[in-house]
């Protein structure tokens, strides 16, 4: 019989954990809000909430559920941001001040279409599409977060993506990845 798994988190468990997650969960979270001070802040309000939990979250489980606790804030921070004001495009763009990676208009226009077509898929294909693309999480990986069979991982990226192809053009994969990964 397998011993269970100690609960808790430990100063220094959590501490190896921000310094690993920080900036993928951050690149899925930005591609939630598409705010970058949003993004920072849910990040943080992920970790600080793991914190708060941390005598009731096991090592193995804390990856996966920070992930759920960010995706969350995300989602909630985006409802209400749409029940409260309409935000255009033009306050999504980046600020003078940075450095855009999408310099020419052709890119920036690819940037918004990419956007849109994230912004329209429906909430559970966009989670699978931003841990599985964005953060390069396996599909056990992602079904943990997400509290679903890895299969059902697997069936809502092969949609999501089918769907992303069918508003912004054939798309490229790099890999098919076995979905019991």
């Amino acid at each position: 019989m397998e011993a269970p798994a100690a609960t808790g988190l430990d100063r220094a468990t959590l501490e190896v954990l921000y310094v690993e997650l920080e900036k993928p969960l951050y690149n899925v979270v930005f591609r939630w809000v598409w705010n970058p001070e949003d993004a920072r802040d849910l990040v943080q309000e992920a970790f600080v909430r793991l914190w708060r939990m941390r005598d009731r979250v096991r090592a193995d489980t804390a990856r996966p559920l920070v992930y759920k606790i960010a995706l969350n804030l995300a989602s909630n921070r985006r409802r209400r941001r749409k029940l409260w004001r309409w935000i255009s495009l033009e306050a999504a763009r980046w600020d003078e001040g940075q450095d855009d990676p999408w310099q020419s208009a052709s890119d920036r226009e690819r940037r918004e279409a990419v956007r849109r077509a994230i912004d329209a898929l429906p909430e559970r294909h966009r989670r699978v599409v931003a841990l599985c693309e964005l953060a390069g999480m396996s599909y056990r990986a992602a079904a943990s977060v997400l509290g679903i069979p890895a299969g059902t991982v697997a069936s809502r990226k092969h949609a999501a993506m089918k769907l992303l192809e069918k508003r912004l053009g054939p798309i490229v994969e790099d890999s098919h990845e076995d979905p019991q990964a």
